[in-house]
């Protein structure tokens, strides 16, 4: 391939345009305008920017090492099918550099509505609060959320690989719109929070192996517990969202999977999400035995009034039947279980449990009616847990929990905006005073040098 034939002039150019589209490409923190209060935190902002650098730097040296073997002496001698096969190479690597931007895009760029930005922080903050309990622990990534269409949330996990290889350096959670804002929202966004914190302590793998360990001892129970063990993963997250707020998970999961009666009865051994009609009763089952109350039989009870199993095929029947059966051995295993992370403790016990049941929440639902200003000082998944069972107890209305939850969103927002800009404040006074003794030091070793006596 000779250095002036049409093909390598070509495939060159094509490498240079790739480098001047990357050049184009800037820090989010140059490009994206929004109030402070929506920003996401430094530690996202630093983990997204660093990345971009990265990837930046990574890519513009594919390039540029490109265009050397082009003219260079292989380059010269190979075909022109060679030449285009390692550009090809070489641009599906720039658009997975550009599908990563993209990604941390969906996070930013929703910051600069009016409004809705600064709920999205809010809901950083909400994320922030379901994964603090397990931070003494492990080394927890920074969090951050987007909306998008849909009824569903989905996490891209902190670690996990991103399009074209790299590891994703956040933990990022889509939230679905529809659910913007109502208590709903958090049972969406703290399920996807549970599958952060079943990574960080690998508790999947844990209760796999265990689960695989009833399978063999149980084999007449073997299609039960083999059905646990396959949807695992969903049913730690949604373990989380029960744990940190309480019926207010279930009946935002119940509202999810409301579907047409063939979807919630299609019950299927490969699919790792529980089919609806078993996923809330396990919801209920979770939450009765981590606080006992009569309601969660009352919301079972509305379950089966609206999707009853009379008229199922049989052989669903029995599966359902036996699942039923080893249900509440099931739950007991999830809540005795102790994670190798964890030092001992089970996974109870450092959740912020106490204040969940039916009867604290509905005290600090009356507390904050004699004394409204504790309501902002509420921990946010609390809260989120306050306000559910309080509209599901019928002591206010949904309109009311929107506005209270919008204003609670806010006043995250813009606390965890004040607290950084006071804490870099303090980093810069600190730092100003170093320099200043470090200066007055000089001056007084000067000063000693080449003093008169």
């Amino acid at each position: 391939m000779s250095t002036d034939s049409d093909g390598s002039r070509l495939l060159e150019q094509e490498a240079r345009a790739l480098m001047t589209r990357l050049d184009r490409l800037q820090p989010f923190a140059l490009q994206m305008p929004m109030v402070p209060a929506a920003a996401v935190s430094p530690r996202a902002q630093a983990a997204m920017e660093t990345h971009m650098a990265q990837g930046k730097a990574k890519l513009a040296g594919y390039v540029r090492r490109y265009i050397e073997w082009l003219r260079g002496p292989e380059g010269l001698a190979a075909t022109p099918e060679e030449g285009q096969r390692r550009f090809t190479i070489l641009r599906l690597r720039f658009n997975a550099v550009l599908t990563q931007i993209d990604i941390f895009s969906d996070v930013v760029v929703q910051r600069s509505q009016h409004g809705m930005g600064v709920w999205v922080a809010g809901l950083d903050v909400l994320a922030a609060d379901a994964l603090a309990p397990i931070a003494p622990y492990v080394d927890l990534p920074p969090a951050v959320c987007y909306l998008d269409r849909g009824v569903g949330a989905a996490i891209r996990r902190a670690r996990t690989r991103l399009p074209g290889g790299d590891e994703n350096p956040l933990a990022i959670i889509r939230v679905p719109r529809e659910r913007m804002v109502g208590s709903g929202i958090a049972a969406s966004l703290l399920h996807e929070a549970g599958h952060e914190a079943a990574a960080q302590l690998d508790l999947v793998n844990e209760l796999r192996q265990a689960l695989l360990e009833r399978q063999h001892a149980e084999p007449d129970k073997v299609v039960a517990w083999r059905y646990w063990e396959r949807c695992i993963s969903e049913i730690v997250a949604d373990f989380w969202a029960v744990a940190l707020l309480g019926l207010t998970a279930t009946l935002g999961l119940l509202a999810v999977v409301s579907l047409p009666r063939a979807f919630v009865f299609r019950l299927s051994l490969e699919d790792p999400h529980p089919f609806p009609w078993i996923r809330v009763k396990l919801s209920c089952a979770m939450g009765s035995v981590l606080y006992p109350s009569s309601q969660w039989e009352r919301v079972e009870a509305l379950w089966e009034s609206m999707y009853p199993l009379e008229g199922l095929p049989d052989e669903s029947r029995r599966v359902i039947d036996l699942l039923q059966e080893q249900m509440q051995r099931f739950v007991s295993l999830l809540t005795s279980f102790r994670p190798t992370k964890l030092k001992g403790l089970r996974v109870v016990d450092v959740l912020p449990m106490e204040e969940r049941t039916p009867a604290k929440l509905a005290a600090i639902h009356e507390g904050w009616r004699k004394q409204s200003g504790r309501v902002a000082s509420t921990r946010p998944a609390l809260a989120f847990a306050v306000l559910g069972q309080a509209r599901a107890e019928g002591k206010i209305s949904p309109e009311h929990e929107s506005a209270q939850l919008a204003d609670l969103l806010t006043t995250w927002a813009l606390s965890s905006s004040l607290e950084t800009s006071t804490s870099c404040a303090k980093q810069v006074l600190s730092s100003a005073r170093r320099t200043q003794a470090l200066q007055n030091q000089q001056s007084t070793s000067l000063g000693e040098r080449y003093a008169i006596h």
